[in-house]
């Protein structure tokens, strides 16, 4: 299944999206009880560092989805504002990035 979502950039959208959600889950409900309770900082900053990428990951591949798909502004916009929410992504993958 990875092999033929990998093959259209609608796919490739949908795994990281899937990933960058699942990131920002970790980065809030481990790393940052890990440097705030534990006294672990490293936990967030390797865990945010890995966010990041994911991030800038999704939006590259959203603005090329959204090009080729000729998706309206306000489309590409809710899904964009679905990176900013936990479990946004997930929401985004069902709602608007399945075919």
């Amino acid at each position: 299944m990875v092999s033929e979502l990998t093959k259209s950039a609608l796919g490739r959208l949908r795994i990281i999206a899937f990933l960058e959600g699942i990131s920002y889950l970790v980065l809030l409900g481990i790393a940052m009880p890990l440097k705030y309770f534990a006294g672990l900082p490293q936990a967030v900053r390797v865990t945010g560092m890995v966010h990041g990428v994911l991030f800038v990951l999704f939006v590259i591949l959203l603005i090329q989805v959204a090009t080729e798909k000729s998706w309206s502004v306000k489309k590409s916009a809710l899904s964009f504002a679905s990176s900013l929410v936990p479990f946004g992504t997930f929401y985004a993958d069902s709602r608007w990035f399945r075919n």
